[in-house]
């Protein structure tokens, strides 16, 4: 068997589809149709692109229209309005408006007035899907599929290699992992989990033979204002950023699954772990205070 370990960038991500089938050759054929599942995704949902699926889909919101949608899109409003349900209406992907009071690359805070004017044209609820039809209840709405995309693709990446044979190995979009199978001896794959606030220490190491895992936290884009963090992860109910815990990891079967908990968690703020812990799913949640918790060994307890 012969590992190949393919690198890539993709949706702002360093990416590395790892694989081991017969020959480096059959690894390298698998590991490019991956990528190539990657960049179709990216292609379809991003929000940077106006030749999108996604910028057509915003052009109708923009205006409060209804337009049909094919079934992949339809999938995947549909699991976002479940969501939106199970979390209180914490994860909503048509929170994106809110970038354009929230700069990540300034140092200053939005005033009030500017995010209430925002909260007017933001609700998944007031989104419909029925039948392969779009439709939106007020003008000057927006989707913004960044809060599950990659996870999406980090799953159909690692389903393309198993449809190509491959058994043993994994996707990692950005630290977001699809195992397509354990590796060729048996041994689970070791992932380990960083310190929100030492990129250099390891908090655990997570052992998967499949599924997924995912992670979000508040120190890839952030501000800091008199001391305090702000994050770029935004609750929509309030239009300002999650608080309480730094990073949130969740493993479960499907990356999609585990990215959309994590999210739902860190807008739950202090109430996230015993959340998850409710849901009976494998997580590691490390609070703003330093304090790890979950159902996996530690390796490093942060603030010891």
């Amino acid at each position: 068997m012969s590992l190949v370990t393919y690198r890539f960038h993709a949706m702002a991500s360093d990416c590395a589809v790892h694989v081991q089938a017969d020959t480096p050759a059959a690894s390298t054929m698998i590991a490019l149709a991956a990528e190539g599942e990657v960049r179709r995704i990216e292609a379809r949902y991003s929000r940077y692109r106006g030749d999108s699926e996604l910028a057509r889909i915003n052009r109708v919101a923009a205006v409060g229209g209804t337009t049909n949608v094919d079934a992949e899109t339809a999938g995947l409003v549909a699991y976002a309005k479940a969501c939106f349900a199970s979390s209180e209406g914490a994860f909503d992907i048509t929170s994106g408006l809110l970038r354009q009071a929230w700069n990540f690359s300034g140092s200053r805070l939005p005033a009030q007035q500017e995010i209430d004017a925002l909260l007017l044209r933001i609700g998944l609820d007031k989104v419909t899907l029925s039948d392969g039809r779009l439709s939106f209840a007020q003008a000057g709405m927006e989707l913004d599929l960044g809060g599950l995309g990659k996870e999406y693709a980090a799953d159909r990446a690692a389903e393309v290699c198993c449809d190509l044979g491959a058994r043993h190995g994994f996707v990692n979009l950005g630290g977001d992992i699809r195992v397509i199978g354990p590796q060729f001896d048996g041994q689970p794959w070791r992932v380990g989990i960083r310190d929100p606030r030492d990129g250099a220490a390891v908090v655990a190491e997570v052992e998967l033979h499949g599924g997924a895992l995912a992670t979000s936290g508040d120190y890839e884009r952030f501000i800091e204002v008199k001391g305090r963090r702000y994050c770029h992860i935004l609750d929509p109910r309030t239009g300002w950023p999650a608080q309480g815990l730094s990073s949130v990891t969740v493993i479960s079967d499907r990356c999609l699954v585990g990215g959309t908990l994590a999210t739902s968690a860190m807008l739950r703020g202090r109430s996230g772990a015993a959340w998850l812990a409710s849901l009976g799913v494998r997580h590691i949640v490390i609070d703003d205070l330093r304090r790890c918790s979950g159902t996996e060994p530690l390796q490093i307890m942060p603030g010891d």
